[in-house]
């Protein structure tokens, strides 16, 4: 299942919200996304369907491996294409934003040359 940009910000932000120590809900997912429930719903639903995802019986997320891979390099990809903009000059809110609509565009090429870049500075 090639997975689409909104898949991809959905697994990202369960792995954000993870990372922060605490159970993950489909609500947590929601709130912070700015998301309708329904919208969630069928977004985690179609994660779970193509292994990305998996809810216990408390309705707690976890990533699986798959889903953890996915996460866990746009994470980077923002992270580092935030850095990248901040160090040009762009304030951190425009770095943000401009990170978030590259990062699941740009090449791997691309953002190992960004990447490299930013940690040599």
């Amino acid at each position: 299942m090639h997975l689409q940009e909104s898949g991809q910000m959905y697994l990202e932000t369960i792995y954000i919200l993870s990372k922060k120590g605490k159970a993950v809900r489909s609500i947590d997912v929601g709130e912070y996304m700015g998301y309708s429930k329904p919208s969630v719903s069928r977004a985690m639903g179609l994660l779970k369907q193509g292994g990305y995802v998996v809810a216990d019986s408390d309705g707690f997320l976890s990533l699986t491996e798959e889903g953890r891979i996915v996460a866990e390099k746009m994470y980077e990809r923002h992270t580092i294409l935030t850095r990248f903009f901040i160090s040009l000059g762009v304030d951190e809110e425009t770095a943000t934003e401009d990170a978030c609509k590259i990062e699941h565009d740009i090449s791997d090429k691309s953002f190992e040359a960004i990447k490299s870049f930013v940690n040599n500075k």
